[in-house]
């Protein structure tokens, strides 16, 4: 994975999708239909980004290690 497609990821996953799900949260306290789906959908994939921007930087750093 290349540097810009992480730093892609890690902002979607820190910054997007979590600003995302408190937009959702507040529609879904106002009685919006699927609302709950909605935030689940968002948390999961919040997640999934946050698994693949781990395992990344795990490789990113052993690489790092070997290199020096």
């Amino acid at each position: 994975m290349n540097d810009k497609v992480y730093d892609i990821l890690k902002w979607v996953g820190l910054i997007a999708v979590p600003v995302l799900t408190f937009l959702t949260a507040i529609v879904n306290i106002w009685s919006i239909p699927c609302g709950d789906q909605i935030i689940a959908t968002l948390a999961a994939i919040d997640v999934l980004i946050g698994a693949i921007v781990t395992i990344a930087k795990v490789q990113y750093e052993k690489k790092k290690v070997k290199t020096e």
